[in-house]
C-alpha cells in the first residue's frame, strides 16, 4: 500500500522531539520496573521494547517529508513496518541482554544494539527519497561512536552508578538518551547524505491532516504506554500496601514489636509489648527501654548491642526483661536498624516470648548434666555404637574408634560389616537379627577384626528401641573389650594341648622308637638281599612311613621338652632375607616368585634367632605347599603402632573359613601329607616372643599369615625420640 506524500512542517521536529522525549522515558521507565518487578515481566518487556523502537523510528518518519521536491514522494506502508520492526528487534535484543543483568559488559552490548538499531532506521527511513546515498567514511564513524558513548552515559548512569535509586537518575539519564536519537539523526544526515542530484530540495511544505493524525496517532501510542506503566505500577503498589498492612496485622498477632529513634527513645509499641510489659502506653513512649531492664545482663552486652545497630547492622539476641509487676520474662529479640544518609534514624525490634522455652532448656540441662555423666562414664568403660532399624551406624564413642583403629567418620553410615571378621557364620547373625527385632535384648561374644587387620573380642548387649507402633527405629550395643581373656582361655586351650601332647610324647616316644629302630633295621637288611624290583619297591614305601614316624616322634619330643630361648637382641631384617634366599632354589623349581619388602633398614627385637627362621621357613614353605601350579609369595616388614609386623602372602588355593578356625590344633592340617603339629610349634614360638599370629585366607586368592613382634625397648626409645625431633 502506498501513499503520496507530500512534505512538512518544521513544528513537526518539535513534536517529534518531544514524542522522542517522553516514548524514552517510558521505555526506561518500564525497564527499571521489569528489573524489579516479580510479576508482568513479559509485558513490562514488551512495552519498554514498543516505546524504545517508536523512539528510534519517530525522527526518520518525520524527515521524510519534512522537505518539498519537485517529484511526488512515494512512501511505502509496508517500509514504515520494516523500519519499525527491524528497529524494535534491536532494541529487544538490547534490553533482554540489560533486563536480566545490568551490569557495564551488557550496558555496552544493549549500547550497541541501540546504536545499530537507529542507523537502520536512517537508512531504511531514507530509502524512499533516494536509491543512493553518500559515504563520509570518517564522519560515519565518528557519529557511530558519538552515539555508543551517549547511550553508554545514559545507562551507566540509570544502573551503574546509582542502580535506578535516586528520582533525578531517569530524567538526566532520559535527555541523554533522547539527545543521541535526535542529534544522532542530523549527523547522520551529514555522514550519509542524500545525493543532491537524486532529491531537489526547496523549502518547507504546509501541514497536511494526515500528517497530523499520523502524529497523533504516535502520540498517543506512547502516551498509552505511559498510561499503562503507571497504571501496572500503581497496581504494585496497592499491592505492597496490602502485603505491608496484612504483614503488620500478622506481626502485631504474633510478636512484640517496638520503634526507637536514632537515641533509643521509644516512639511505638503493639498491643503485645503492652501485654508482656504490663505497662500502659503512655507510660512506654518517650523512655527508653531501660524502664524494663532486669540487670541480668551486664553492661557490655548491651554496648556490643548498641556498636552493632549503631554500625547498621542488624542484632540478634535473647534478653532477659522485668515486667512492671517484677517478673521476669525472656524475649528473643531481632534490632533492625534503618539507615538514612548513611547514618539510622531509627530501630525497629521485633521480640518473641521465649519464657517458656528458658524454662525448659534450664531443666533440659539439668537432665542433660545426668545423661552426660552417665554417658561419661560408660564411655570410660564400654565401647557403644547406635544402628537404625537397618544396621546402618549412626554414632559411635571413642572406645569404638580406638579399638576398631577407624575414624568417627569412616564408622558413621557404614555397617558393622566393616569389621566382621569372618569368624562367624551367617547363621550366628542371622539368629541375632531376629533376636532384636522381635523386641529382645541379644548377649553374646563376637569376634571383630580392627582396620590394621588383628583380631579383638568384644562381649556384646544390643537393645532394641521401638517407636509407639511397635517397630524398631534403632538398636543401642554396648560392648566390653575381652580380647584378653580369650587370648587368655585360647593359649591356656593350646597349653593344655602341648601338655597333653607332651606327655603322649613322654609316654609314646620311648616306646614307639625301640620297635621301629628294629623294624627299619630289619628292612634295610632285607634290601640287601631283595633282587625282586617289586618287592624293593614295597620294602622303600615302608622306610619313608618309619622315617615319617620317626620325624613325628621328633617333633613330639619337641613339644615335650621344656622350650628354652636364648633372647638376643638382633635386627630382624638380615633374618628374615637369610630365611629367604634359602628358599629361592625351590621357589624356582615349584615356578614360584618371592619378593621381599622392608620399609626399615633395621628393626631390631629380641629374639631366638633360629627358632624366628624356623617359623618364618614354616610358612613360607606352607605358601609354597599351597602353590602347586606356582605364583608368588610376597614377605613384607613394616614398623606400625610401635610393633613390627611381618605378613607373608601367598596366592594358592586359600583355606575355607570353618578350617581356618582350626589352624594351629594338633593333627590339623590342609595338606595331604602333614600332621599341623609345625604349625602349632610355630604359634608357640610367636607367643614366646610375645607376639602373636592370626591368619587370613580366602579360597582360590591366597592365604596371608600376619606376624607381629614387640620392638626392642631401646628402638622404641631412639624412635620416640625422632618423633619428638630430639635426634637428627
Amino acid at each position: 500500500m502506498e501513499q503520496s506524500i507530500v512534505s512538512s512542517n518544521p513544528i513537526l521536529f518539535i513534536i517529534a522531539a518531544l514524542l522522542t522525549f517522553m516514548a524514552c522515558y517510558t521505555a526506561l521507565d518500564l525497564l527499571t520496573t521489569y528489573i524489579s518487578a516479580e510479576k508482568y515481566k513479559r509485558l513490562l518487556y514488551l512495552g519498554s521494547t514498543c516505546s524504545m523502537g517508536v523512539t528510534m523510528w519517530t525522527m526518520n518518519f518525520v524527515y521524510v517529508f519534512t522537505y518539498e521536491s519537485d517529484r511526488t514522494t512515494a512512501y511505502s506502508f509496508s517500509l514504515i513496518m520494516l523500519s519499525l520492526i527491524l528497529g524494535a528487534i534491536f532494541v529487544g535484543i538490547g534490553l533482554l541482554a540489560i533486563a536480566h543483568n545490568p551490569s557495564m559488559l551488557q550496558m555496552v552490548f544493549c549500547s550497541f544494539m541501540f546504536t545499530m538499531a537507529l542507523l537502520s532506521n536512517y537508512l531504511i527511513g531514507l530509502y524512499p527519497l533516494s536509491k543512493s546515498l553518500e559515504l563520509n567514511p570518517w564522519l560515519l564513524g565518528s557519529t557511530l561512536v558519538i552515539i555508543f558513548l551517549l547511550f553508554v552515559s545514559g545507562f551507566s548512569l540509570l544502573f551503574y552508578n546509582g542502580k535506578g535509586s535516586q528520582p533525578f537518575l531517569k530524567p538526566v539519564s532520559t535527555i541523554i538518551m533522547s539527545g543521541a536519537i535526535i542529534g544522532g539523526h542530523f549527523l547522520f544526515l551529514r555522514g550519509l547524505p542524500l545525493t543532491p542530484e537524486m532529491v531537489n530540495m526547496k523549502g518547507l511544505a504546509q501541514l497536511t491532516p494526515f500528517m497530523l493524525y499520523l502524529v497523533c496517532f504516535v502520540s498517543l501510542f506512547i502516551l498509552a504506554n505511559l498510561i499503562g506503566s503507571s497504571t501496572i505500577v500503581a497496581r504494585r503498589l496497592v499491592k505492597s500496601d496490602n502485603q505491608v498492612s496484612d504483614i503488620r496485622y500478622a506481626l502485631d498477632q504474633s510478636s512484640i514489636v517496638a520503634i526507637t529513634d536514632a537515641k533509643g527513645i521509644i516512639t511505638y509499641v503493639n498491643e503485645k509489648f503492652i501485654e508482656i510489659s504490663q505497662y500502659e502506653e503512655h507510660e512506654l513512649i518517650g523512655r527508653n527501654h531501660s524502664i524494663i531492664n532486669s540487670g541480668y545482663h551486664s553492661k557490655e552486652f548491651f554496648f556490643n548491642l548498641w556498636k552493632t545497630i549503631s554500625n547498621g547492622q542488624t542484632w540478634h539476641g535473647e534478653i532477659c526483661n522485668r515486667a512492671k509487676n517484677g517478673e521476669l520474662y525472656w524475649v528473643d529479640t531481632t534490632i533492625v536498624p534503618f539507615m538514612k544518609k548513611g547514618k539510622p534514624y531509627q530501630y525497629i525490634s521485633i521480640r518473641s516470648d521465649i519464657s517458656s522455652r528458658k524454662k525448659a532448656e534450664k531443666d533440659l540441662k539439668v537432665s542433660i548434666k545426668e545423661l552426660g555423666d552417665m554417658y561419661y562414664a560408660i564411655n570410660q568403660s564400654s565401647i557403644v555404637a547406635v544402628t537404625d532399624d537397618k544396621g546402618i551406624i549412626v554414632e559411635v564413642n571413642e572406645k569404638f574408634s580406638e579399638i576398631s583403629g577407624y575414624t568417627r567418620n569412616e564408622l558413621i553410615g557404614q555397617t558393622h560389616k566393616m569389621v566382621n571378621s569372618g569368624y562367624h557364620s551367617s547363621e550366628f547373625f542371622e539368629n541375632m537379627w531376629k533376636t532384636i527385632h522381635k523386641g529382645k535384648v541379644w548377649k553374646g561374644e563376637i569376634r571383630n577384626r580392627a582396620k590394621d587387620g588383628s583380631y579383638y573380642w568384644v562381649d556384646t548387649t544390643i537393645v532394641p528401641f521401638y517407636t509407639v507402633e511397635g517397630r524398631p527405629y534403632q538398636f543401642l550395643a554396648i560392648r566390653y573389650d575381652i580380647t584378653e581373656r580369650k587370648q587368655t582361655e585360647e593359649m591356656l586351650y593350646r597349653q593344655d594341648k602341648l601338655a597333653a601332647v607332651g606327655q603322649l610324647a613322654a609316654g609314646v616316644a620311648h616306646e614307639v622308637r625301640n620297635p621301629l629302630t628294629s623294624i627299619k633295621g630289619y628292612t634295610e637288611f632285607l634290601q640287601l638281599d631283595e633282587t625282586d624290583s617289586e618287592r624293593q619297591e614295597y620294602l622303600d614305601i615302608i622306610l619313608d612311613e618309619i622315617n615319617r614316624v620317626n620325624e613325628i616322634i621328633e617333633e613330639f619330643l619337641d613339644l615335650a621338652k621344656p622350650q628354652s630361648l636364648n633372647l638376643k637382641t638382633k635386627n630382624i631384617v638380615p633374618i628374615l632375607q637369610n630365611v629367604i634366599s634359602l628358599t629361592e632354589y625351590d621357589a624356582k623349581k615349584k615356578n614360584i616368585i618371592l619378593f621381599f619388602t622392608s620399609f626399615q633398614e633395621e628393626i631390631h627385637v629380641q629374639c631366638d634367632e633360629n627358632r624366628l627362621k624356623q617359623v618364618f621357613l614354616n610358612f613360607i614353605k606352607n605358601g609354597m605347599e599351597a602353590m602347586p601350579q606356582g605364583g608368588e609369595i610376597r614377605v613384607t616388614m613394616e614398623l606400625r603402632e610401635r610393633k613390627v609386623h611381618i605378613s607373608i602372602t601367598d596366592t594358592g588355593v586359600g583355606i575355607p573359613p570353618n578350617q581356618l578356625r582350626k589352624l594351629g590344633e594338633p593333627f590339623f592340617t590342609t595338606k595331604k601329607s602333614g600332621n599341623g603339629l609345625g604349625l602349632m610349634v610355630s604359634f608357640k614360638i610367636i607367643e614366646s616372643h610375645q607376639g602373636r599370629v592370626f591368619v587370613e585366607s580366602e579360597v582360590d586368592k591366597g592365604t596371608v599369615f600376619n606376624i607381629v613382634l614387640p620392638l626392642e625397648l631401646l628402638q622404641e626409645r631412639k624412635r620416640q625420640e625422632r618423633e619428638l625431633g630430639l635426634t637428627v
